[in-house]
């Protein structure tokens, strides 16, 4: 369905790095990008274009537009969040999800990807030795650091910065006219290591989506849809909040299965039991 067919990568940041690679040996695509697609016209992390659509509606709109300038009928994008990972508050947490987009065949395929591996931080800075324990902090120089006059200035801002003498330069200007300024990671793909990591183990996701076909039609795609909790206790019998099924589901024929006990286990332990273990 796809081997030989030319791909997009709709990013203006060097995703295609770690995606072009998986997506051509996985799929026998030839990927390529368009530098006249900028995608920070749909939102930036430093808040000069605000995101109006929700991530995976971002990544879509992406999508279909970059390929609608490319005349292409076959791409991905990527869209990337940070802040408190979902269920564990207080960690720091990048979610990427990734869209496949086939309009010759009619498909759209989703991955997620939520990891705790990120640098993701800021802070005001009041010294230079502030700054670079904080540069130290977040794995600088291999990942980029943003330097601005406060939290929420969108004009007296430097991204990309990626070298000790860069750094003390852009700090010594800003101070001087600033006083007290605002340090915080570049989280653009191309100056973070460690959201490219992530980036990719979103696209192994995906592949593995992709080639994963309706036992009835064949499409491509047939992935878990619904996780339904409901393990019944080992003691009691009582349903708990761990996995009981798996539901997937097919876009081509709308062909569903259930698939019990997905985690090799028909029961739980009584110690995740609400009512043995209150």
């Amino acid at each position: 369905m796809f081997k030989g067919r030319k791909l997009l990568i709709a990013t203006k940041h060097q995703k295609e790095k770690v995606l072009a690679p998986i997506l051509e040996h996985e799929l026998g695509v030839s990927c390529f990008i368009n530098p006249d697609f900028d995608t920070d016209s749909l939102g930036t992390f430093t808040g000069e274009v605000e995101r109006e659509l929700d991530p995976i509606a971002t990544a879509r709109k992406k999508c279909l537009t970059a390929m609608k300038i490319s005349g292409c009928d076959l791409g991905v994008a990527s869209e990337g969040s940070f802040g408190p990972h979902p269920t564990l508050f207080f960690v720091p947490a990048d979610d990427e999800f990734l869209i496949f987009i086939d309009l010759k065949n009619n498909l759209e395929i989703i991955a997620r990807e939520i990891s705790t591996e990120t640098n993701f931080n800021g802070t005001e800075i009041g010294s230079l030795n502030d700054l670079m324990e904080f540069a130290d902090l977040v794995k600088f120089p291999s990942h980029g650091i943003i330097l601005r006059s406060h939290k929420t200035d969108t004009n007296n801002i430097v991204k990309g910065i990626t070298t000790v003498t860069q750094l003390t330069e852009v700090y010594k200007n800003l101070s001087n006219q600033f006083g007290r300024i605002y340090a915080e990671t570049d989280m653009r793909a191309l100056y973070n290591p460690s959201r490219m990591a992530v980036i990719k183990n979103a696209a192994k996701k995906l592949v593995d989506k992709i080639k994963s076909n309706c036992p009835k039609c064949e499409t491509p795609g047939f992935s878990v849809s619904e996780i339904k909790k409901g393990l019944p206790c080992k003691l009691c019998n009582s349903p708990t909040n761990s996995t009981l099924s798996f539901n997937y589901h097919c876009m081509g024929c709308n062909f569903e299965v259930e698939k019990l006990y997905p985690n090799g286990k028909s029961s739980e332990d009584p110690m995740y039991c609400d009512r043995c273990n209150p």
